[in-house]
């Protein structure tokens, strides 16, 4: 028992991406030093986090657009933080495509890519340089879910439980509750 313990406390604390691509990355680089002094930084490999804005297919591969979300030393985004900005991230054709029914808008990711550049682009009507990174390797978090919304936990005794149409993401996007509305129970 002892055994199957720490082998599932290892487990848990085990990387999400290849561990020299994690020793080898940089984390916690704010965007604005990219933008300042992109030579400084082109070739260079980073650990990212972040949450899916937009995910389409290019003449050259798939593009993410993201939120950028700081992660920890395993590639676990850090709970609590908010985004600092946004970045691209591309994933050339020659190693496959990344299907953006998949990678949808709120999905979370961690990814090791190289920086290449800076791109200038637009959010709504504002100009914005987007760091453009190339995806070395990628993972992609479980879909986040409302527990409190859900049936499963659903309690009808519960006298402080009030079901709700909408839930949260961790940056306070609301989305529709595809529990709503709550059983007659």
């Amino acid at each position: 028992m002892i055994i199957a313990g720490a082998a599932l406390l290892l487990a848990a604390c085990s990387p999400v991406l290849n561990r020299e691509l994690m020793k080898q990355g940089l984390r916690d680089v704010p965007f604005s030093l990219l933008r300042e002094a992109p030579d400084a930084y082109k070739g260079r490999l980073f650990i990212l986090g972040g949450m899916i804005v937009r995910a389409r297919f290019t003449e050259t591969g798939s593009q993410i657009e993201a939120l950028y979300v700081p992660v920890d030393s395993s590639g676990y985004l850090k709970e609590g933080e908010h985004a600092q900005g946004r970045f691209f991230a591309l994933y050339p054709r020659s190693q496959g495509l990344l299907d953006p029914v998949v990678y949808k808008k709120g999905r979370e990711i961690t990814l090791a890519g190289e920086f290449l550049e800076t791109r200038k682009g637009k959010i709504d009507d504002m100009e914005y340089f987007y760091p453009v990174f190339e995806i070395k390797q990628i993972y992609l978090w479980d879909e986040m879910r409302n527990y409190y919304n859900s049936p499963y936990y659903y309690y009808p005794y519960d006298p402080f439980f009030y079901p709700s149409p909408f839930y949260y993401d961790r940056f306070g996007q609301s989305y529709p509750s595809p529990f709503w509305p709550p059983p007659p129970w």
